[in-house]
């Protein structure tokens, strides 16, 4: 991955142009060696922190050779996103074992695990993605999600003609990531 990489960033050395593609090639190649299952790795806050080294190295590789640094650098890369992917995934689970718990403990009788895993899905549902993934009537998932509203797990939201129910907890984890991957991708 990391010759690939340099390979890539070299044949196309422009300087603000190609480094999501060549940072999403990263990605496909471990994805197609099967190192990883999903593309969940994206090195890209990495590589923005250590832009100046980055540039460094790629050229060091060019003048001097000296894979071994570049290599190094790749795979510092790799083991501090791997640990903070780990980081917001266990952040992930977590609130998912609260909310379970929660729903389990205040209303048992409407608790799911399809119906915890459709308001995890996505920071937010609707009624017809609860209707569909627990396969209950619409005036049931109405009612299931207007009981989460009330126990404070949801957020109801009207835009025009649709309620949309807001996991906010679940959104602030994923706001939070997507903020700090922002100003480091940008």
């Amino acid at each position: 991955m990391a010759i690939i990489h340099h390979q890539f960033e070299s044949i196309h050395p422009f300087y603000d142009g190609n480094g999501r593609t060549g940072r999403i090639i990263n990605i496909l190649y471990l994805v197609k060696e099967q190192l990883l299952d999903m593309p969940i790795l994206y090195m890209s806050r990495y590589i923005n922190q250590n832009k100046g080294l980055y540039y460094s190295l790629l050229q060091d590789v060019r003048t001097k050779n000296a894979w071994e640094e570049w290599i190094l650098f790749i795979l510092e890369g790799i083991e501090q996103t791997s640990q903070y992917t780990i980081n917001i995934i266990q952040g992930i689970k977590k609130l998912m074992l609260s909310q379970k718990n929660k729903i389990r403990t205040e209303l048992p009788k409407i608790y799911s695990q399809d119906l915890l895993n459709n308001i995890f899905k996505h920071p937010y549902t609707k009624i017809d993605f609860v209707k569909q993934d627990v396969n209950v009537s619409r005036l049931t998932a109405t009612r299931y999600l207007n009981e989460l509203t009330n126990i404070g797990i949801l957020t109801k939201e009207k835009h025009g003609k649709d309620n949309y129910y807001i996991n906010v907890e679940l959104y602030n984890l994923c706001e939070s990531t997507v903020k700090i991957w922002f100003n480091f991708i940008c």
